[in-house]
Order: structure tokens, then C-alpha cells, then sequence
């Protein structure tokens, strides 16, 4: 009898383990499609009362409707008048507008754009077991580093230490990845850990 209740025990579980993640996945999906077609609803509701196609064909045409714009838009961008358009935009109205400015470093980052940190490093600030997530930004005669911990979700606002050179662990992570991770609020870190423990093994021989 024990035994036939570990089993269905454990066969729960595993089937639990392999099920959630999927269904967390799939209204994950839900929840963004149908948030995204909220958003664009007024361009469908025009598109459906001038033809007669399926709602689901509209939702698609305006979201490519959309996609090419956005094209078009980083084409205008990239020539001289554009730029100038973009520049005078951003800097006399779009600027004013309340929290745009960290919206927009956070897409910058989210995107892939270029940071300006040198490399990540997981870092003992209080000289002890705790390791932070944190970018290099400087490198310093004596062997110190200063570094950059930023906060979670908002990778804009963080840190600086000033920390001695035992104490930074160089991680062979891409700044990008490391980014992420801090935007998803640590999740995503296995990656930060097992390069960690490498080159922690790879000192130690």
C-alpha cells in the first residue's frame, strides 16, 4: 500500500511538473494575444466593417499593418531629415511626458542595444557569501573595480560599489542576458551560476 502511494505521489508530481509550466506558457500566450488585440480592437473593428473577413484575419492584418510601419518609420529614421523629426519629437514633447525616459531605456535594453558596461560579474559587495548581479564599469590601478548592481525589475536605476578585486567574480555571460535576467527579477540566473561555479572549479586547478 506504501508503496503504491509513492507512486501516485511521484506520478502526480512529475505529472504536475511537466503540465504546469506548459499551461503557465499557454495563458501566458493567451493573456498577451488577447491584451494586444484590446489594444488594436478600434483598427479591427474599422477593417471588419469595410470587408468581410473573420475577426482573427483582421487582428492579423493590423498587427502587419503595424509591423510595417514600424519599418517604414526606422527606415525615415535612419535618413537626415528623420533624424532631425526624431531628435526635436523627443527632445521638446516626448521628454516632458512623464516616466518616457525610463520607458525607453528599458525597451533599449529589452531590444539588445549597447550598454556601457564592459562585462557582468557576480559580486561579494559584503564580503561575504552573498553574490549580486552586477556590470563592470570601471577597472582601477590597485585591481578594484567599480561596479554597477542595479534594482529589479528596473535595471535602469541601481548601485555603485567600489569593491576590491577578490571580491568581483568575472562571469562569462553576455551583458544582454545578464540584463534580462535582472529585468525578469532573477529569473533566467542559471546561466550567472554555472559560470560562476566554472571558472570557480577552473581557479581552483
Amino acid at each position: 500500500m506504501e508503496r503504491f502511494k509513492s507512486f501516485f505521489k511521484t506520478s502526480l508530481i512529475g505529472g504536475i511538473v511537466v503540465m504546469l509550466p506548459a499551461a503557465i506558457l499557454i495563458f501566458v500566450f493567451k493573456w498577451l494575444f488577447g491584451w494586444v488585440t484590446d489594444i488594436i480592437q478600434p483598427l479591427t473593428d474599422l477593417i471588419l466593417m469595410r470587408s468581410h473577413i473573420k475577426e482573427i484575419a483582421a487582428d492579423a492584418l493590423v498587427l502587419t499593418i503595424i509591423v510595417i510601419g514600424c519599418f517604414i518609420i526606422g527606415v525615415v529614421v535612419k535618413t537626415k531629415v528623420g533624424r532631425f523629426v526624431h531628435e526635436n519629437l523627443e527632445n521638446r514633447i516626448l521628454k516632458i511626458a512623464p516616466g518616457y525616459g525610463t520607458i525607453k531605456e528599458i525597451v533599449m535594453q529589452l531590444i539588445g542595444k549597447k550598454f556601457p558596461f564592459s562585462s557582468v560579474a557576480l559580486v561579494r559587495i559584503f564580503e561575504n557569501d552573498t553574490l549580486v548581479t552586477a556590470f563592470i564599469t570601471d577597472s582601477h590601478p590597485d585591481g578594484s573595480y567599480t561596479i554597477f548592481a542595479p534594482t529589479a525589475p528596473n535595471p535602469t536605476s541601481g548601485f555603485i560599489y567600489h569593491v576590491k578585486g577578490e571580491y568581483v567574480h568575472h562571469v562569462d555571460v553576455p551583458i544582454e542576458e545578464a540584463m534580462r535576467s535582472v529585468i525578469t527579477c532573477g529569473a533566467g540566473s542559471k546561466s550567472l551560476i554555472k559560470a560562476y561555479n566554472a571558472g570557480y572549479e577552473r581557479d581552483k586547478t
